[in-house]
């Protein structure tokens, strides 16, 4: 498998320092100076890592762990915490993005509007694009003419190609995408989305509708069906993850603008609540700041 454009360990950490903070930082800072859990420090705890975005469920059944046990001491509460989010990241399965050389290759975009899927779609046809791969990007929101337009201009920064048809069933523009990609021999199509929450129903009838088209026409070159969560939404992200997967079988997340925020503990929920590996994040503006997500990375930063 091919690997993303590298960061330093120490960049990636100052990327991530906001989300330590409110996480690991602000936990060790109240309870570590205490001999023993009592319930007001179990519950200062709690408050602290439901504030941090970490989930209401997942929060508390840290916390109640401590509760009915007295091996870990609040002086060990660092330990704890690493080795309980290296379990939840490593459960949620491989961060690696799937990728089947010499055959197509599909990636299905879904995400509210707003969450960075425009920009995280033409930072993957970049990526694919400086690896010699031939990238074909399907614009599948059809009905607002500027999220076409902004993808149009990041598809020419990237060098791909794009299949656009404004106001044309998004369904259609998808197909005439697949029969492209295989009679011109792509090896990327992404395909981007409408992510309109507002009405649910419309939304889901949508996506399981360009689902279908693929599942008929290119089921076997469906490599992910990625989720995009700007980070900064926090907990909301955990309803979207809930909405798309009823729409369609999402299998990974890409996590958008994780820099400078100090929500990034939604990684975790995601992974505990839902199962879903995050497998891209967003770290900057560059057109190089989409990264694989490296989980020990991850957990080394938000500790170290």
């Amino acid at each position: 498998m091919f690997k993303f454009f590298s960061d330093s360990f120490e960049n990636f950490k100052k990327k991530v320092s906001n989300t330590a903070s409110a996480l690991v930082g602000n936990v060790i800072e109240t309870v570590s100076e205490e001999e023993e859990f009592s319930e007001f420090v179990l519950e200062d705890m709690e408050d602290i890592l439901i504030g941090a975005d970490l989930g209401v469920n997942y929060a508390a059944e840290l916390v109640d762990n401590l509760r009915s046990q007295s091996k870990i001491k609040p002086s060990d509460v660092k330990t704890y915490l690493k080795d309980e989010f290296e379990k939840v990241l490593n459960n949620a399965g491989s961060t690696e993005l799937t990728y089947k050389d010499g055959d197509l290759n599909i990636y299905f975009i879904t995400g509210i509007n707003g969450a960075g899927k425009t920009t995280l779609i033409g930072k993957l046809a970049y990526k694919f694009k400086t690896l010699g791969k031939k990238v074909l990007i399907a614009a599948g929101d059809t009905f607002r003419a500027a999220a076409e337009e902004q993808l149009d201009i990041w598809s020419k920064r990237a060098g791909a190609d794009i299949v656009r048809r404004d106001k044309a069933d998004p369904a259609s523009v998808v197909y005439e995408a697949i029969q492209k990609a295989k009679s011109e021999r792509y090896d990327v199509i992404l395909v981007d989305t409408a992510g309109r929450l507002q009405n649910k129903y419309n939304l889901m009838e949508e996506l399981a509708k360009i689902k279908s088209v693929i599942d008929k026409n290119a089921s076997e070159n469906l490599r992910e069906s990625i989720l995009v969560i700007d980070a900064n939404t926090g907990q909301n992200g955990l309803q979207q993850a809930k909405v798309f997967t009823e729409a369609v079988n999402i299998t990974s997340v890409a996590l958008t603008k994780l820099d400078g925020s100090a929500k990034g503990a939604i990684v975790l929920a995601v992974a505990k609540e839902m199962g879903l590996p995050v497998k891209l994040v967003g770290v900057g503006e560059k057109m190089e700041d989409l990264k694989e997500f490296n989980p020990q990375e991850f957990i080394q930063a938000l500790f170290e």
